[in-house]
């Protein structure tokens, strides 16, 4: 039975731990979600770890377009989210163009950067029945503005920005949030609050469910950050690795303390 936005609420209030990942293709794709991976994610990561180049921006609407057709076509019953790209969601109605693209592509929600700005768009998307996810803390596709790839949330001020835009967010319509590179605390905080399920990256353990980049948990990341583990490493094939990651998640194993940012 494939998973839906529904059921991903039933994990959130039964406090049962969500597994995500982000994927590319229709093989990958279907050999994480018959591993009991619940999300896929088709990330515009896939501009560093497909495509080669240092950061998401290059990443074209077409080029999601395609990837996500590939991932429907072997998704075996997991919740598929599709990234929008840099520069794709900028007024509402680009942001409908673009996301009823991914939509048609097989998407079942699109996910948008940022905070409040956003919102006007998000309750245009939801208006539309195009359900949304938000992604605040560190957001790759502000990898300039930020300054690089740094934690986020550090500072009582920075910590209260993201507190209130993950609740505007939340107010305009998103049903799932990711969350990355912030403090274990603020991320548990913000999960306890929130109605709609909340899913980490070097987020601590604290949220609803984790998500990884599919290569970094392969160990194909010659540096990873520390939010990354090689499951990998301890296993003989890849499906083992995906279902180690699975339990790891499930069991709260994974984060570590090792994979977190405590401030």
């Amino acid at each position: 039975m494939s998973i839906s936005i529904q059921h991903l609420n039933k994990l959130k209030a039964n406090r049962e731990k969500i597994a995500a990942l982000t994927a590319y293709d229709a093989s990958f794709a279907r050999l994480f979600s018959e591993q009991g991976v619940e999300v896929l994610l088709v990330g515009d990561s896939l501009g560093q770890v497909i495509q080669g180049h240092i950061h998401t921006i290059p990443v074209t609407i077409d080029q999601v377009v395609y990837h996500t057709h590939c991932v429907s076509r072997g998704n075996q019953n997991a919740f598929l989210v599709a990234d929008m790209p840099f520069m794709t969601y900028s007024t509402p109605q680009q942001s409908l163009e673009n996301a009823a693209q991914l939509m048609r592509a097989g998407a079942q929600m699109v996910k948008l950067e940022g905070g409040e700005y956003l919102c006007d768009s998000i309750r245009r998307l939801v208006e539309q029945g195009i359900p949304v996810c938000g992604h605040l803390g560190l957001t790759p596709q502000s990898v300039h503005t930020l300054g690089g790839y740094r934690v986020q949330g550090k500072t009582a001020e920075s910590k209260d920005k993201i507190f209130r835009a993950a609740e505007a967010l939340v107010e305009a319509g998103i049903q799932l949030l990711v969350l990355e590179c912030v403090p274990s605390d603020l991320a548990a905080d913000i999960t306890g609050r929130l109605s709609v399920p909340v899913i980490g990256i070097g987020a601590g353990n604290g949220t609803d469910g984790q998500i990884l980049v599919s290569y970094d948990l392969l160990g194909m990341h010659a540096s990873p950050p520390k939010f990354v583990k090689n499951f990998m490493q301890d296993a003989e094939t890849i499906q083992q690795a995906v279902q180690q990651y699975v339990a790891a998640v499930k069991s709260v194993e994974f984060p570590s303390t090792d994979h977190c940012y405590d401030r």
